[in-house]
């Protein structure tokens, strides 16, 4: 009679699983000391983190100002998020700046870093320039460019345009250039991090990769599309969804800049749930601002998904 040869290892594989599972071999081995240590930090994760996530659920559920008894409305927030007619305009507004940031907040840092990579001279002083408006705090900035995009002819950037023959620009004051303007300022408040994340990948690409393509005949273009970008693709896709995520939950801008105007023109998703929640009175809708707060959590969380299975294979390859 024949024996399988990977019996043997079934057998030994099956007899550590027991182990593993016999309560007296795992104290032995140190897993209730582990637990001890861990307890303290499970306890406060769980009352910090997942407590608030638990009664965010239950109070999408309900009708509550938060001083008088909730009462249980089943998926009537839900229901009436959906039939807001702002809900949707607070999503077109959403998605619309989310476009206009990949389009021109995704690419710009990538170029500032590999042109900063082959600076020679002085490139930890451009570091330093490009990381500065991380440094500055997000409403001072907002604070600073609400002066700069002053709509009369004295304003910062309508006398640089006057310059050159532009006319004034309304700015955020226009329902046409307001969103525009909250991208142009949000991808300066935010490239510097970035760049400085591909820089740090920058350094890990071969030098000999270069080398070969310079042999080969490649251009600058060349080396970057050939070489830079398929050594950088697990970083960029990382990025990628990243910025997604935080295009998709922007509220400093649309709140400081123009308080969702002009005509809910930068009503955004994130914005309309503090409206729900703090702009009504005593009976604010906090049962609507959850309900809203959870399908955004949703929708990311299954985007999520989605983009690392779709992109799992392309980043290993």
């Amino acid at each position: 009679m024949s024996v399988d040869a990977s019996t043997p290892v079934r057998v030994a594989r099956a007899a550590r699983t027991r182990r593993r599972r016999n309560p007296v071999t795992w104290v032995q081995r140190g897993g209730l000391t582990t637990l001890v240590f861990l307890l303290p930090l499970l306890i406060i994760f769980g009352v910090f983190s997942w407590t608030p996530i638990v009664e965010a659920v239950i109070m999408s559920f309900q009708k509550t100002n938060l001083v008088t008894a909730p009462v249980f409305v089943g998926w009537d927030n839900f229901v009436a998020v959906f039939h807001d007619p702002v809900f949707w305009i607070a999503v077109r507004n959403t998605g619309f700046f989310a476009l206009l940031a990949l389009l021109f907040g995704y690419p710009i840092p990538l170029v500032a870093a590999v042109l900063m990579s082959e600076v020679k001279h002085m490139k930890g002083f451009y570091s330093v320039l490009a990381y500065l408006p991380v440094v500055i705090p997000p409403v001072v900035s907002v604070l600073l460019w609400k002066i700069f995009y002053d709509a009369s002819p004295n304003g910062v950037f309508n006398t640089i345009l006057g310059w050159v023959g532009i006319p004034p620009q309304p700015w955020i004051q226009d329902a046409v250039t307001a969103m525009p303007s909250l991208v142009l300022e949000a991808t300066w408040a935010g490239a510097g991090g970035t760049i400085i994340i591909y820089l740090a990948a920058l350094t890990s690409v071969s030098p000999d990769l270069y080398d070969a393509a310079e042999v080969d005949g490649a251009s600058i273009w060349g080396k970057i599309w050939h070489v830079t970008l398929p050594q950088l693709r697990g970083i960029l896709f990382i990025t990628l969804i990243l910025q997604i995520i935080a295009t998709a939950q922007v509220f400093l801008q649309p709140f400081l800049f123009t308080g969702g105007g002009p005509v809910n023109s930068t009503t955004t998703i994130l914005l309309l749930i503090y409206q729900y929640a703090f702009t009504q009175s005593l009976g604010g809708a906090y049962g609507q601002a959850t309900a809203l707060s959870l399908m955004l959590a949703a929708f990311l969380a299954i985007l999520s998904i989605v983009y690392f299975r779709l992109t799992a294979r392309w980043s290993d390859n």
